[in-house]
Parts: structure tokens; sequence; C-alpha cells
């Protein structure tokens, strides 16, 4: 395999170089791979119209109002003329003192990067927890840009298979799209639901998580104990 480019770093080796080739023809056709699969998943037929229009609590995490929660239908999540809605089921169960430290660290990335998803795509996050507690878990945490809404009074997890029972809730992140004939599911991330490859796990939203993505960039990769936690202390 030739050079790629004419560049090189300040001390590199020819073998480093010649292994940094190789590894360069890898990642242009992992790109080509994945953007094969957008395409597949941008060319799926239109799923099956939504069930209900699910009502969910919504509530803010504005610090100086701690009152105000509302009643929200799924069909008014779609902010203007967005014709996509983007729904992650967060685990986080009726009843429990804490939510699921993996799907919170997800949620710290996702509530960065809102604004941006927001100018072409409606963003929501769902939990069966009651909207007072998964308020006081964003205020915590600082998601001021996400939409968090309960589901706790609705069928929308059980139906979306966000969830096997009550407590046993499962991470799920969903697609709705809004059209003429209303609105359709459109994806979810099934993966999770396919067993794994040995010595991974089901990695369903990988593609969209930075911490695994940084963590594959280092010689110490992502290790296999080590999973994010809802605090660390400082060193």
């Amino acid at each position: 395999m030739g050079r790629f480019r004419d560049k090189q770093f300040p001390g590199e080796t020819d073998v480093y170089r010649q292994a940094r080739d190789r590894l360069i023809g890898a990642e242009i056709a992992l790109r080509r791979q994945v953007e094969e699969v957008a395409r597949l998943r941008r060319s799926l037929p239109p799923g099956g119209r939504l069930k209900e229009d699910y009502v969910f609590d919504e509530g803010g995490v504005d610090l100086d109002d701690r009152t105000a929660l509302k009643r929200t239908p799924l069909s008014e999540l779609f902010e203007r003329d967005q014709k996509s809605l983007v729904i992650y089921g967060f685990m986080f169960a009726p009843g429990a003192k804490t939510p699921c430290p993996m799907c919170t660290s997800f949620l710290d990335s996702l509530n960065g990067a809102a604004p941006h998803i927001r100018q072409r795509a409606a963003l929501g996050v769902v939990a069966k927890t009651s909207i007072e507690q998964l308020r006081d878990l964003g205020r915590d945490r600082h998601w001021s840009n996400l939409r968090l809404l309960s589901s706790r009074n609705s069928s929308f997890n059980s139906d979306y298979h966000a969830q096997r029972s009550d407590r046993d809730q499962t991470p799920i992140l969903q697609v709705f799209e809004r059209g003429s004939d209303g609105i359709r599911h459109a994806y979810s991330t099934e993966l999770q639901f396919v067993a794994p490859d040995p010595g991974q796990n089901h990695r369903h939203l990988d593609l969209m998580w930075p911490l695994w993505n940084v963590f594959d960039l280092v010689r110490e990769g992502r290790g296999t104990e080590w999973f994010p936690s809802l605090s660390y202390e400082s060193r």
C-alpha cells in the first residue's frame, strides 16, 4: 500500500508511517461503510404509524422555576417545520434512587450537542420515573438543553420496547417522522437486542457517544472493566 499523504510528524520512523498508512486505508474503508449504513437507514420504507399520541409530563430545569410542569403530546415535540423527532429512552425507573450511569454519561454528551441537533431535528429524553425526579436530576447535571419527559402515565415505553417491566428499563434511541399521513416510527437502535460479538457489549449508541470514540483513539482503549459513573473522586 502506498502513501496517502506526504506529511510526517516530528521524530516518526518509516515503520510507524508504513503502519499508519495501513491504518488510513482501514479508516477510509470504515468511513465508506459508515456512510453506506447511513444510506441504508435513510432508505428504509415508512415504519408503522404512531400507536397513539402519547402524552408526557414535561418539566424544564430552570433553577428559578421549580414548579412549572406541563402535559405534552408526542406530536407537539416536533418544533417549527421539523420532520424528524429523536427520542432517547433513559433508564430511570419509578422509585429508583439513582439513574443508569451509562445513560447519564450519554445524556451529558447529548446535552452539549442538543442546540446543534435541534437545528435539523426535534429531540427529547423520555424516562419512566416521575417528572419531578427527572427534573431534579437534570438540574443537578445541568441538562439545560434537553427536553425532559416522563412517560410514567403512558404506555410509550412498553409499546416501543424501552422497558421489559416497570422496573426493568431499556436504553433505546427512537426516530419518528412527521408527514402528510401523520406520524410514523422510522428507526430505533435495535442492535441492542442482537447478541454482541465476543468481548463486546451491544454498542448500539457508539456512533453517537463521544466517550467511547475518544477511548478508541488511545492505546489503553475502552478496557474491559471500566464503565461511566455518576461522579468521580477528584485527583
